[in-house]
């Protein structure tokens, strides 16, 4: 240290010595001190406005998703249980209240028996019950079938039950668009739906919406795989990914899972196909993952640094187009924390080649490419020297060099959208993706289990691809719910959300 060092005011080369010394610590402890303001000001912005959660809050969404992953499994897998078979789970059966809107639908064998042509004389009747829900209430609609016996020849005749979403639940296709959309695209979770209900007079258990939310999923599935193939057959896609705390298996403590979204969006170049998003849920972050996912695609993949997309690029694979928008945001993070110049400039720099951005929105890829080469590619090129020269100046320990070097390595990968009309600036696509997962997450929207993670990604698909094409999720859902028991697998193409609105 300084204090501990003999120092001789009347020897010149020790003062100099003594003055390196001082200019090497000072440097030191201004860098540490940089250092320090930008990991302040990082912490802050991620910590305020953030809720922590409770323990029994937590464990109420494990329950949920475990539940929503056993219905699952059984709507995918059906069991004919046998007189001795006990059900696994029991869920109340309570009739419904006496305050709803009854709606009724008679459905009548006819007036004259197919057997001998004889006039029918009705019996009895069964009802059925179903909870549906359409915008702001609920119903009951009440599905009457006569039982008639003819008269000639005593046969007994009856209108079979119409299909249903789930044969043996009672909630119709609008009530379960309405759970899924609730707790999916607004983040309530089954338990603060079953609150809400029952201010309304309705008795809805969590577990009994849970089996709801796995059966349908597990339905829609197939919808959702369809999605996910449109998403590859495109030119160019979005990738990125997200965490979710999942519960680990046997134990009380989490472990971070992963959300990935492929998107497919032609509309800045006017493509001809509808935009889509493709969610897929893993339980760790290995780069096998979006390997497996995209396999034999081979157009342009936009996304971030995370080495784990490598796999994804290659000879008779895909290319890569980099994130300028990750390449801004580390000098926004430096200049807010520090306020410094050179990532002001950098910044400004930068936001040149977004003004120019706006302007080929919704053009054709060659006025795309016209554009850039004639404004951008100079802005690009003279960013790119700047830089270089820029990195010198300063500590290579500072966060600014990192954010200089990070610059360096991703702008030759971000290069190839000044030559391709049918590539973005960055990645914002699928970062907009992601981000209703990361509300969810703040909302306590666990994944309680793979199987729970793996619903969430197909309703996720669902309801993203329904927004992107300007379509009510549930009204749309709503509608496929209604008839997708009962169609055929060759024609999945028809429930698009696309044909819906059409």
């Amino acid at each position: 240290m300084l204090k501990d060092l003999d120092i001789t005011p009347d020897d010149p080369e020790e003062l100099r010595a003594v003055n390196r010394l001082l200019a090497d610590e000072v440097k030191s402890q201004a860098l540490m001190i940089e250092k320090l303001k930008h990991q302040l000001a990082g912490q802050n912005r991620h910590r305020f406005g953030v809720r922590s959660e409770s323990r029994d809050q937590l464990n109420l969404t494990f329950e949920e998703d475990e539940a929503i992953a056993e219905a699952a499994s059984e709507q995918t897998q059906p069991q004919t249980p046998s007189a001795e078979d006990k059900p696994s789970r029991r869920h109340s059966r309570k009739p419904l209240p006496d305050h709803l809107d009854r709606h009724d639908e008679v459905l009548s064998p006819g007036e004259d028996c197919t057997c001998c042509g004889g006039k029918l004389k009705t019996l009895g009747e069964d009802v059925t019950e179903e909870l549906e829900y359409v915008p702001g209430r609920f119903v009951v609609n009440r599905i009457i079938r006569p039982r008639k016996a003819c008269a000639g020849c005593e046969a007994i005749v009856q209108s079979p039950l119409p299909s249903r979403p789930i044969e043996r639940g009672r909630p119709g296709p609008g009530l379960l668009a309405h759970v899924l959309v609730s707790k999916y695209a607004d983040h309530l979770p089954l338990y603060r739906q079953s609150q809400i209900y029952a201010r309304e007079g309705i008795d809805l258990d969590r577990s009994t919406m849970a089996d709801w939310v796995g059966r349908s999923t597990a339905l829609l599935e197939p919808l959702a795989d369809e999605i996910g193939r449109i998403v590859r057959r495109g030119d160019a896609l979005f990738a990125d990914d997200t965490p979710v705390k999942m519960q680990a298996p046997g134990q009380k403590k989490t472990k971070t899972a992963r959300v990935w979204t492929y998107v497919r969006d032609e509309r800045p170049w006017v493509g001809q196909s509808p935009p889509c998003a493709w969610y897929q849920f893993t339980i760790e972050r290995k780069g096998e993952h979006p390997v497996s996912h995209l396999a034999g695609y081979k157009g342009w993949v936009h996304a971030d640094g995370y080495s784990g997309f490598n796999g994804l690029f290659g000879e008779n694979k895909a290319d890569e187009m980099a994130c300028m928008a990750h390449v801004r945001r580390k000098f926004v993070d430096v200049f807010a924390s520090q306020g410094n110049a050179i990532a002001e400039e950098a910044i400004r720099r930068t936001a040149e080649l977004y003004a120019v951005e706006k302007e080929v929105r919704v053009k054709s890829p060659d006025v795309r490419v016209a554009l850039r080469q004639a404004r951008s590619k100079l802005i690009f090129d003279d960013l790119e020297t700047w830089l270089h020269a820029q990195l010198p100046k300063i500590s290579g320990k500072s966060p600014l060099a990192q954010a200089i070097r990070y610059a360096l390595g991703r702008m030759p990968k971000a290069r190839p959208y000044l030559e391709n009309g049918h590539l973005e600036l960055d990645n914002n696509t699928a970062e907009r993706a992601v981000k209703p997962v990361a509300i969810g997450r703040k909302n306590w929207m666990f994944a309680g289990s793979e199987g729970g993670g793996k619903a969430m990604a197909i309703a996720f698909t669902l309801i993203e691809t329904a927004k992107l094409n300007g379509v009510d999720p549930q009204a749309w859902l709503t509608w496929v719910l209604a008839q997708i028991a009962d169609h055929k697998i060759t024609r999945l193409d028809e429930l698009f959300p696309w044909r819906y609105a059409a």
